[in-house]
């Protein structure tokens, strides 16, 4: 249990960073005098980068001896961009800074992941647990930033995001265990890496399920980028952060406590539901519902991205061959959150300051396509277990 909670806190240092990050510095953006068309460029480009970088930054890791070692370097690297954003003015450093720093940083919890499902195996713990320690530490983060930010307006938002990337370095050397990249103990080689990620692109099966889990997650980019400005538009700025945490909570008690429910139901038919929460969570934004009612709304957060997460963690677990599981991973959150997102979010400036809170509705359109390519993955599946 003591290793359960060492990586719980350490998915906590991560997302006490993004917590605040992705609610929040669009505000700080904001107040720099951009656009929502600028800020939609700003935040999309680096998604699309990742999309790159980030299967090659974990080709890269994996060449490390310890998993942790490279994680300490690029916390540190991404600090000082994220600090460079108060110095180097103007809309292109902004966009260099935020790409280098954003990139790095979303390789975090996918490389976190591949260590805590081997731990979970080995140590005898169930996924949930620390990374439901994670979401809590998301929840502090929105809650916090939303009140700090009140009072103390969005230059805040751009101090706490460089002190969580420098707790992320701190939290790597010494919350995660040293654990080897390759079994033998001896550093891995890109070559190997490389044809393990290009077998897996290879395969219908995990093609599949990254076409229904990129589009289900980038059926959010709208709502990370905009869904704050809106509430504060509507008069609701003060309860954007409690919002954002209320999410996170149900998100956590999904985790927690659901897991009996998840095996049962299978992750093929989780993925599903993902798909259809997030159809219904998104058309109910788009009508602007009053406070009272966003609340429930945010609840489906449990299955539009949480659901969604975790049937793809799972069947990534199954479908990848071990040797490939940075590979997978990563190539599932460069696809996910990285192109597809990337995507939706370049869409979402226009549509914000054209449709405002109708913006909503390409992305259940995304939704509903999402859903459909998990209904194909279901399908074929239970061929495969038939035969």
């Amino acid at each position: 249990m003591l290793s359960a909670l060492r990586l719980g806190f350490y998915y906590a240092a991560i997302f006490v960073g993004s917590g605040a990050r992705v609610p929040f510095m669009p505000v700080w953006f904001k107040a720099q005098g951009l656009s929502g068309t600028q800020l939609a460029l700003i935040l999309s480009v680096p998604l699309f980068v990742q999309a790159v970088a980030g299967p090659a930054l974990a080709l890269w890791a994996d060449t490390f001896r310890l998993r942790r070692t490279p994680m300490i370097w690029m916390a540190v690297i991404a600090s000082l961009a994220f600090a460079a954003l108060a110095v180097l003015k103007g809309f292109w450093w902004w966009m260099v800074c935020w790409g280098l720093a954003t990139t790095l940083m979303a390789t975090f919890s996918p490389l976190t992941d591949v260590i805590v499902l081997r731990r979970a195996r080995t140590d005898g713990f169930a996924y949930g647990t620390p990374r439901g320690i994670g979401s809590a530490g998301y929840i502090v983060a929105n809650v916090g930033m939303g009140l700090v930010l009140v009072r103390w307006g969005p230059t805040s938002v751009l101090v706490w995001t460089v002190a969580a990337g420098l707790l992320v370095a701190v939290g790597a050397r010494l919350l995660l265990p040293p654990d080897p990249v390759a079994v033998t103990g001896e550093r891995g080689r890109m070559g190997d890496l490389a044809r393990g990620l290009a077998h897996l692109v290879r395969r219908r099966d995990f093609m599949l399920l990254m076409a229904a889990s990129s589009l289900i997650q980038a059926s959010h980019g709208f709502y990370y980028s905009f869904s704050t400005l809106i509430w504060r538009n509507h008069g609701l700025g003060g309860w954007s952060g409690v919002l954002w945490g209320f999410s996170v909570g149900v998100e956590l008690i999904f985790m927690w406590f659901m897991e009996p429910w998840r095996r049962r139901i299978g992750p093929e038919r989780l993925l599903v539901l993902g798909g259809v929460g997030a159809v219904v969570r998104w058309s109910a934004l788009a009508m602007s519902p009053p406070l009272w009612l966003l609340f429930p709304i945010q609840g489906l957060h449990a299955l539009s991205f949480t659901a969604t997460f975790l049937a793809t963690l799972r069947l990534i677990e199954r479908l990848a061959p071990a040797e490939d599981a940075s590979a997978a991973q990563t190539l599932n959150a460069a696809l996910a959150y990285g192109l597809f997102t990337g995507l939706a979010t370049l869409a979402a400036g226009p549509l914000f300051d054209t449709l405002g809170a109708y913006g909503y509705w390409p992305m259940t359109a995304l939704a509903v396509l999402g859903v459909a390519a998990a209904l194909v993955l279901l399908v074929q599946q239970r061929g495969s277990a038939k035969a």
